[in-house]
């Protein structure tokens, strides 16, 4: 589907996307608020949502929230003015699919809606990702260890996905925001140091390990 709604406050900024999306061959209907932006993400007509956190009436997290506790899978790009990390973690956490600092290249977001409006239908499904004693539902999105269980975030889940898809190798902090979340790295962000410190808490401290220099590994 390629409807894509933009929620964004900044009538410059709006302007901008839309008139690139379009030029793209999308279809585009812009929103000012976060009610408006609510309203029109739970119709279900739109393949990608570009929301704004510092919308009026509901902040972006506050529609992000909603949508995901109600269900909607579809995707979602934050567009922020802060860089922090915290932010950052609690945007993803929220269920946001990716994420964007303001200013940014037309070319990037761009790039970034193709890759989530692509529709992976050639991936075969599977149910269990196995590592030893560990065990990975992909349905439930829980990790048993031994005789424990313990639930696993958004961000947490995609995370041990990768390494449990590619167990033993040394995987770099820009492979894997790559690939767990298909997010650009920055060097100075240590998001992954912060998911990684909370995987070891749910799985055992002696499972990931930390190569210096390089990345982290499944061991």
């Amino acid at each position: 589907m390629s409807r894509v709604l933009i929620a964004e406050d900044d009538r410059r900024i709006a302007d901008f996307i839309e008139k690139g999306l379009r030029a793209a061959n999308y279809t585009c209907i812009t929103v000012d608020d976060g009610a408006s932006a609510l309203l029109l993400a739970r119709s279900g007509g739109f393949g990608m949502i570009i929301l704004d956190i510092g919308l009026p009436t509901l902040s972006g997290f506050e529609v992000l929230e909603r949508l995901r506790s109600e269900g909607s899978k579809t995707p979602v790009i934050v567009l922020t003015a802060s860089d922090s990390v915290a932010d950052t973690v609690y945007g993803l956490e929220s269920g946001a699919n990716d994420y964007m600092t303001k200013p940014f290249q037309f070319a990037e977001l761009l790039a970034r809606v193709r890759l989530r409006l692509h529709d992976d239908t050639d991936a075969a499904p599977v149910s269990t990702l196995t590592h030893g004693d560990m065990v990975l539902d992909m349905r439930s999105r829980r990790v048993r260890v031994g005789e424990c269980t313990a639930d696993l975030t958004a961000r947490e889940f995609s995370l041990l996905d990768v390494f449990l898809r590619h167990p033993g190798q040394v995987l770099s902090r820009e492979q894997l925001i790559s690939h767990a979340w298909d997010m650009d790295f920055d060097p100075a962000s240590n998001v992954v140091d912060v998911y990684v410190r909370a995987l070891r808490a749910k799985i055992g401290t002696g499972r990931l390990e930390t190569v210096r220099g390089a990345g982290y590994r499944l061991t």
